[in-house]
């Protein structure tokens, strides 16, 4: 199946965290969405492999996903070497978007920034008519993308573009409360985290209004392109 847009997470949660709002507001357009994540999350301090598995799927739901797989490369071991980037080279293939979502650069989970990078490259090397890969059906095309950006993730990072998701933020905190394991949940008697806090959905809240600010508007979802970002003029005025 052609998605026109993927969105790479480095664990489950991420994409909903950053920039589920946007593919709802995809969605609603008519548009092909889907998430691929790299690793399964087992390293986090709550929760399990399968419990985050079953709640990425509830989520997966939620968003009214086309299709979502997990490359499973290593929650908080995983490298830029050649075999993670065929991987993720074969999952841009198969699913040839037009447009990758991934992590930020910069942010405090170092799997972050790993994770933006290797799907930067794979991204381009997709295109690459040398590089073989192949998947059930045989040997795949080489695809690139049109574009890669990089959603906001916990730390501070000024935004090249902002989409207003104000109509999408409600089912956006519904995608992330399905981490049942991950964030606040006062019957839990799991260990506390950061991202367990009440504090951090507020954060959460807090940094989709302060997105949205930037437009006018309630909340947004801020991301960064390392790319020169094309405008015509005239379509601004």
């Amino acid at each position: 199946m052609k998605i026109d847009v993927l969105a790479f997470g480095a664990h489950p949660d991420d994409v909903e965290l950053g920039c589920s709002g946007t593919l709802l507001k995809l969605k609603a357009q008519g548009k092909k969405i889907g998430i691929i994540d790299l690793t399964k999350g087992e390293m986090g301090t709550r929760g399990t492999d399968l419990t985050r598995k079953q709640e990425a799927a509830d989520a997966s739901s939620i968003l009214e996903l086309d299709v979502r797989d997990n490359l499973d490369l290593g929650d908080g071991s995983f490298e830029i070497n050649q075999d993670n980037r065929l991987a993720v080279i074969k999952a841009i293939r198969k699913h040839q978007p037009t447009v990758v979502l991934a992590n930020s650069f910069h942010d405090r989970h170092t799997d972050h920034a790993r994770g933006a990078q290797l799907v930067k490259e794979a991204c381009f090397l997709a295109g690459l008519k040398k590089i073989i890969t192949e998947d059930e059906n045989g040997e795949q095309g080489s695809w690139r993308p049109n574009h890669v950006f990089h959603y906001i993730q916990y730390y501070h990072v000024s935004p090249h573009f902002v989409i207003d998701v104000t109509p999408f933020q409600e089912k956006k905190n519904e995608s992330i409360r399905a981490y049942k394991t991950q964030f606040f949940n006062p019957e839990s008697n799991e260990p506390d985290t950061l991202i367990s806090s009440e504090k951090f959905l507020k954060f959460v809240e807090a940094r989709g209004r302060e997105m949205g600010a930037a437009i006018e508007v309630e909340f947004g979802e801020g991301f960064t392109s390392d790319s020169p970002l094309t405008y015509d003029l005239f379509s601004l005025l």
